[in-house]
């Protein structure tokens, strides 16, 4: 007996975005053309879980029972592969912790440049990280004199896969001082005032965002070509900068360990994961979702879209090739980190960095009489080549 499953370590919906994906690409393919990585990440994942891309084939010891575990594409947007990725990055991670408050905080841009940023996306993506980053930084050196910590994560969407442009930020309580060999701690209930902060970071993006202008690195294509004025342009920021931009800070994680929890489910999440999927009507070519409604108290509900609207959303969460989302700064900056952090221990009497936990391997349970009694058979290799679904996509 054959049984054809998801991955054991991790049952995932019986939908998921691949499944949509091949139901609504064929159509939405002979009407639209887009840039070559956006076909290349939704072809990626349409074959995920297919037998396209081979697969591990299982018995169970103790029931004899088969299994056929088909491979994932590994792209960054398939919410099917996106769990295996979090936790390498998460492993690599805990050697940088330290034993002090940490705090998060989320800068979020006006709905009035969504426009605009769909048509620039690296270029703003990259002022938002870089004027973000400035903000906590400055406030780190000029109230409490000291070096902070940031680790950022662009997230680009809402609950029904608008644009929604943030960054979930996580900060140090605290850093070495700039003058002095010790260790200066954040307040413990909050970090910076959040009304003070917005006001600063408002004007930094607004700043950088006019620099773009100036230089010509700004795109205006279709129905934005009337902005590229610089009359419309200014008419546009002082639109945006009506009223206060949005900077939230949540309560304090009540230690590194609960850091850790948070990065593994939001480092790596996507625009939509399968879980939320409820159904897709062929005959309507529709798709149903889940999603939170933030404006009715976070109550679930439920949003029917066509599927080529249901892609279209989609696309506008896909990055631009070999960008960055997840970026450190300050403290933790890729560059050198390691000697701080080796000079910041012994700030907090701490003299040895924490050793990340070897990986553990998963036991993978039968499907069918649920005891962790799989034992790998064989690698199935894939049944062909997976074409591209566009060949022209110029």
């Amino acid at each position: 007996m054959v049984c054809h499953d998801p991955p054991p370590a991790a049952l995932q919906s019986s939908l998921t975005v691949g499944e949509v994906l091949r139901l609504g690409l064929p159509t939405y393919a002979r009407t639209h053309r887009l840039p070559a990585h956006h076909w290349k990440a939704l072809n990626a994942m349409q074959v995920c879980r297919t037998a396209l891309l081979g697969a591990h084939q299982y018995a169970c010891a103790r029931c004899g029972c088969a299994h056929v575990v088909a491979h994932g594409c590994g792209n960054r947007h398939c919410p099917s592969c996106q769990g295996s990725n979090s936790q390498r990055w998460l492993r690599a991670q805990q050697s940088v912790l330290l034993p002090i408050t940490y705090f998060h905080e989320v800068f979020t841009l006006p709905h009035q440049l969504n426009p605009l940023i769909q048509q620039n996306e690296a270029a703003v993506y990259n002022l938002l990280f870089d004027t973000v980053a400035e903000t906590l930084l400055t406030f780190g050196r000029n109230n409490l004199g000291a070096q902070l910590g940031v680790t950022s994560v662009l997230h680009t969407w809402s609950q029904t896969l608008v644009g929604h442009y943030h960054l979930h930020c996580i900060v140090t309580g605290g850093g070495p001082a700039l003058a002095g060999s010790r260790w200066i701690h954040s307040r413990s209930h909050y970090l910076f005032p959040v009304r003070a902060l917005s006001q600063v970071f408002r004007a930094k993006f607004c700043e950088g965002l006019q620099a773009l202008y100036g230089a010509g690195k700004l795109q205006f294509h279709g129905r934005l070509r009337p902005w590229a004025a610089a009359a419309k342009f200014q008419q546009l920021v002082r639109e945006a900068t009506r009223k206060r931009w949005v900077v939230y800070s949540k309560r304090p994680f009540a230690g590194p360990e609960q850091v850790l929890a948070y990065l593994s489910r939001y480092t790596h999440r996507v625009g939509i994961s399968n879980r939320r999927l409820r159904g897709v009507d062929r005959q309507a070519g529709a798709v149903t979702f889940d999603y939170k409604d933030y404006a009715d108290g976070a109550r679930h509900k439920s949003m029917t879209l066509p599927l080529d609207e249901f892609i279209r959303r989609l696309r506008l969460h896909l990055l631009p090739p070999r960008f960055v989302k997840i970026r450190h700064y300050g403290l933790l900056a890729n560059r050198g980190r390691q000697e701080r952090l080796r000079q910041a221990r012994p700030l907090l009497g701490v003299w040895e960095a924490p050793l990340p936990p070897a990986p553990v391997r998963a036991l993978l349970k039968c499907p069918h009489c649920g005891w962790a009694a799989l034992v790998l058979v064989r690698v199935l290799p894939p049944l062909r080549r997976p074409p591209p679904l566009v060949i022209d996509t110029s």
